[in-house]
């Protein structure tokens, strides 16, 4: 994937924690008031993969509001060009093309930027947008490291700026109609939520037969900036499967913990209230794929939460079958079929205290595979009136809804669905998940300080 990052005459994590504390808003800050008929003008920055998803959604986005992207950033100039043709023909016009991020954040004509980068840039690069006074929609993981989510939590908090999470499922109606149920007391309280979502394939690497694009062998060095797109991470050769296969690679994602952990706890903190876990304990291993990556192609994670809430993520690189979310209360259960997205639920009160022993007396008897459960449970799958039909691959990452939240959240000056309160939230959880998983060490949440330790609190 091709990143854009800003330059810096100082390297390291300590100068860019003081720079992100001093959030100063000056000249920079938001002036422009949208109006209801008001043009709104985004920029891209980061133009691989992810980019070209953005661009998609605001096209769909603009036959429904006033909305165009006129500009986009990225530091490879393969990428950059892919994008702006891309903008050019759906939007049937020329956008600005900009290498580097600080060129174009100087221009006052933009109203928005999106973010699609490395996950390791992600909380610096939104620190810029929001100090050059432009509203920001940042993608998945918020962050990695725990003092750049804080630095980038504060500085958004402190300023006028409308930021939202890349954690569509916030804005789509079946994960949110699930909320309502739990919320209703219907399956009672909850004490479990477990995900299993699994895929059959060597995750993240690039290199195939067809060129996407995306292909390692035609990154070349001369064609980016390297040093740039590190971004303060230590010094080393330039390697096109870590800048294009970074997801792999330890020093700049925890792979599958910021990937679909992400939108897994998320979702979990949407149907729970809770925002910050007790403890996290993962394992793992490249049981499959031993092709060099360092991180986990088998995971498995397990959450408490202060509730009393025990939540368990898995992924597996090495079956795909039948991937599911499975929402435990004291009286009924919730599952949901499918992977990451997926928008097919059933609620059943199957489970709850009337049958206390599945192989006792008043457990259900299957002697087939139990589809919708005894008839006596009343299992009934959720369907909406206003929505699509439930599937178990759901909506598409490019989810017009969640872009069309956050448009309007700019033009009233509002908080949109997914805050970065919910970004600081799924990224404790992702990064105490890494920590555990490279520790070995059952790890626990400092509420009070902000810290991840080692000891119960």
């Amino acid at each position: 994937m091709a990143l854009a990052t800003p330059p810096t005459n100082q390297s390291g994590r300590r100068q860019f924690l003081k720079l992100a504390g001093a959030a100063a808003f000056t000249a920079k800050s938001y002036a422009r008031v949208l109006g209801a008929n008001d043009r709104i003008r985004l920029a891209q920055l980061g133009c691989g993969g992810r980019g070209g998803g953005h661009i998609h959604m605001v096209h769909m986005a603009s036959k429904l509001t006033p909305v165009e992207m006129v500009a986009v950033c990225d530091i490879w100039s393969v990428a950059r060009e892919r994008r702006a043709k891309q903008v050019k023909d759906l939007f049937g016009s020329e956008p600005a093309v900009f290498k580097y991020s600080e060129e174009m954040l100087a221009r006052p004509d933009i109203d928005g930027v999106m973010i699609a980068t490395g996950d390791f840039q992600h909380a610096k690069l939104c620190i810029d947008v929001v100090q050059a006074g432009k509203d920001c929609y940042v993608e998945k993981p918020f962050a990695n490291v725990l003092e750049e989510a804080k630095a980038a939590r504060d500085v958004v908090k402190a300023s006028h700026q409308v930021v939202q999470m890349g954690t569509q499922h916030r804005s789509q109606p079946y994960p949110l109609a699930v909320r309502d149920i739990i919320r209703s007391g219907r399956i009672g309280d909850v004490v479990r939520i477990t995900q299993e979502w699994n895929t059959n394939q060597p995750r993240w690497r690039h290199i195939r037969s067809v060129d996407d694009g995306q292909n390692p062998a035609r990154l070349k060095e001369e064609d980016t900036d390297w040093k740039r797109w590190l971004l303060g991470k230590p010094d080393r050769p330039f390697d096109p499967h870590v800048y294009l296969e970074f997801r792999l690679y330890r020093d700049f994602s925890a792979g599958i913990f910021d990937q679909w952990l992400s939108h897994g706890s998320d979702l979990v903190h949407l149907w729970t209230d809770e925002t910050h876990p007790v403890s996290a304990a993962a394992t793992g291993a490249v049981l499959t794929w031993k092709d060099g990556r360092e991180n986990p192609d088998n995971a498995t994670v397990s959450i408490l939460y202060p509730k009393g809430i025990l939540y368990t993520y898995t992924t597996s690189f090495s079956n795909s079958y039948r991937s599911f979310s499975r929402i435990y209360g004291r009286n009924g259960t919730i599952e949901n079929y499918g992977g990451e997205g997926a928008s097919l639920f059933m609620v059943t009160r199957e489970g709850g205290p009337h049958e206390i022993d599945p192989e006792g007396a008043r457990g259900p008897l299957y002697t087939a595979p139990p589809g919708m459960g005894p008839e006596q449970d009343k299992a009934e799958i959720i369907k909406l009136p206003d929505a699509p039909a439930p599937n178990s691959r759901g909506p598409s990452d490019d989810d017009v809804n969640h872009l069309m939240n956050w448009l309007n959240a700019m033009r009233a000056r509002t908080q949109p669905n997914a805050t970065v309160d919910h970004g600081f939230s799924h990224a404790i959880v992702c990064i105490m998940a890494a920590q555990s998983y490279w520790s070995g060490k059952r790890l626990y949440w400092n509420q009070a300080t902000e810290e991840i330790v080692d000891h119960a609190v």
